[in-house]
């Protein structure tokens, strides 16, 4: 799935790196009838960003906050929704068909613990999200940009992984996914050159599928056409490591 996010921010003169191109996918008369109805319950506005978020204002209550970037039809989101109702997720995508798709779901299963950002996801976890107070960040199947000269586009580098670990609270887990090898090596790389996070496999390499990662449609065709899957988990430190 392609996330929703860049890989720098805007400076003068120059324009970001972005991680995706928006696709020209046309919105359904369910998905447009649903960001028109449901987002007002749903959404969080871009406008709701100047300052850090309130999470117990947002949801209603105090409990653990998880982020997921990049969503894409909002499968494994609305599924994990559902399945730990004590959590609180925030969904983050740029394409609007999938956010329609997500909220259509949300209304089937009656879910309420779950809130959608419709944006860039630099700009909403800089602008947005306060240090050290997410539970959680997850990122499934970004896109690999495989050719070396789109490497540069590729959503995890050193400056957003340490943006990530920022709003993490301590002992809390940055849990990626890929099924691109070459990628997974590249994030292994990333990750273990921040000060600020410590890999949770006892190898060092990856780690088994945790239960709360559902299996998607996506990745179950990925594995039948001979795709690996690789889950990273890397825990916030208490720490800046030394070394």
């Amino acid at each position: 799935m392609s996330g929703p996010e860049s890989t720098g921010r805007e400076t003068a003169g120059r324009r970001p790196i972005r991680s995706y191109v928006i696709r020209g996918g046309r919105l359904t008369s369910g998905q447009a009838r649903a960001l028109d109805k449901l987002w007002p319950q749903y959404g969080i506005d871009p406008g709701e960003g100047a300052e850090p978020i309130d999470f117990e204002a947002l949801f209603g209550r105090r409990a653990p906050v998880i982020i997921e970037i990049g969503f894409g039809n909002g499968e494994a989101t609305w599924r994990t929704a559902r399945d730990y109702p004590g959590q609180d997720f925030i969904g983050v995508e740029v394409h609007r068909p999938g956010v329609g798709r997500l909220l259509m779901a949300l209304e089937e299963h009656d879910l309420h613990n779950v809130r959608i950002a419709c944006q860039d996801a630099v700009e909403f976890m800089t602008r947005s999200i306060a240090a050290a107070s997410v539970d959680g960040i997850r990122i499934y199947f970004p896109d690999p940009w495989p050719k070396k000269r789109h490497h540069k586009r590729r959503l995890i580098q050193p400056p957003f992984v340490a943006t990530l670990a920022s709003a993490l609270k301590p002992g809390a887990v940055l849990h990626l996914a890929t099924d691109w090898k070459p990628y997974a090596g590249h994030m292994i790389d990333v990750l273990d050159a921040c000060p600020w996070l410590r890999n949770r496999s006892p190898d060092g390499g990856f780690c088994d599928r945790p239960e709360w990662r559902p299996q998607t449609r996506y990745e179950r065709r990925g594995q039948r056409l001979g795709h690996g899957v690789y889950d990273l988990m890397y825990e916030r430190t208490e720490h800046k490591r030394i070394g």
